[in-house]
């Protein structure tokens, strides 16, 4: 799974907004510091209103379930903790009627601040408008909603991300060849990086023979038996574009299992030491993925917040462009987790991301 300034004007755009899935109904308190996390400032030395009691943030999800959804909530809570804030997080498990009562449960209890992460469109914009009315703000993380007025709009540059590993897909099949998609419809992440996909394919003459695909608490291993039934019924298939790193995971899984990973190339989006793994073992299908830090994003997404409550922050959006990461750069550089990756793309790190001398940059 990206931008700078210090008032995030340098890399402000049009925010896109969006879906997808982490653990339990039941509300968490982080207000225990991360191990990674930052030494707390001395009060004295933070601006209204971090300068007193910790303020009072909800984390309304629609799922944490998944790598990137784990890193993201760390970096959120580390985060947090660094910049003076109680965080009591809300997982709705994948369950949108769960995430609306959640968010009207976050609004009772009266918080400082509201992040919203992902989320049905239908059910969860009401509660976000109800927050707003109320005087509470809001900041969005890949929510797609008809009305923004109000509220602070992040996501990551879908449009980016796609682009980028299909320009990769691109140069290794070329035009014309026979490809598939394995995604899905609802998400609005999934469905703007569908948009590049629908482009690239007309664009390039591509030859798609399936489109299929879930999102489920179980995302990885319910998609096998999708990808297995889409290949068996398309044995020319070259490559296979699956635009969220728990899909993809499945798609790998299923390429292994009918024993093409020699035949069939894999490209996916989002990053995790999970994923690497599966990335650089020995025959691997996925060559290629677009992703920002996770754990940054989630960091970032806290700070944005902070300097809106701060006075500090302007605008209303903005977008954490990805980097476009392949199996080969992996292996050349023996990167075998996150942590190297960043070191070795020191750009996922967003160090210069919606920052302040008093907030200092930490992640999960």
């Amino acid at each position: 799974m990206s931008i700078r300034s210090h008032r995030w004007a340098t890399l402000v755009a049009t925010a896109g907004i969006a879906a997808l899935a982490l653990t339990g109904c039941a509300q968490q308190n982080t207000s225990t510091p991360a191990a990674s996390a930052a030494p707390v400032q001395k009060l004295a030395d933070l601006p209204a209103p971090f300068d007193g009691a910790p303020l009072k943030v909800a984390l309304v999800q629609q799922s944490g379930a998944g790598d990137y959804f784990t890193a993201w909530t760390a970096g959120v809570k580390a985060q947090a903790t660094a910049a003076n804030i109680d965080l009591t997080v809300f997982d709705a498990r994948n369950d949108n009627a769960k995430q609306a009562s959640d968010l009207e449960q976050a609004i009772a209890s009266k918080p400082d601040a509201i992040i919203v992460d992902h989320g049905q469109t239908d059910t969860i914009e009401p509660g976000v408008h109800e927050a707003v009315d109320a005087g509470i703000p809001v900041i969005i993380y890949d929510l797609a909603l008809k009305d923004t007025d109000g509220v602070i709009v992040t996501s990551q540059s879908d449009a980016s991300m796609a682009q980028g590993v299909l320009d990769q897909m691109i140069a290794d099949v070329g035009d014309g060849a026979k490809v598939g998609l394995a995604s899905t419809d609802g998400f609005a992440p999934l469905e703007r990086r569908k948009k590049v996909w629908d482009e690239v394919v007309s664009e390039h003459g591509l030859d798609q023979l399936f489109f299929t695909g879930k999102v489920t608490e179980s995302t990885a291993t319910d998609n096998i038996p999708l990808i297995d039934a889409a290949l068996k019924s398309n044995p020319g298939v070259q490559a296979i574009f699956a635009p969220y790193d728990e899909i993809t995971k499945g798609v790998v899984q299923a390429v292994q299992q009918n024993n093409l990973q020699d035949k069939v190339k894999v490209y996916g989006i989002d990053i995790s030491n999970a994923d690497i793994e599966v990335m650089t073992a020995d025959g691997s299908p996925w060559v290629a993925t677009s992703a920002t830090d996770p754990s940054a994003v989630g960091a970032a997404v806290v700070r944005a917040l902070a300097l809106k409550l701060a006075g500090q922050l302007d605008e209303t959006s903005v977008q954490f462009p990805a980097v476009t990461i392949t199996r080969d750069f992996l292996l050349e550089k023996g990167i075998t987790n996150v942590a190297q990756l960043r070191e070795a793309e020191p750009s996922l790190l967003l160090g210069d991301t919606v920052v302040a001398d008093w907030l200092p940059v930490v992640s999960g």
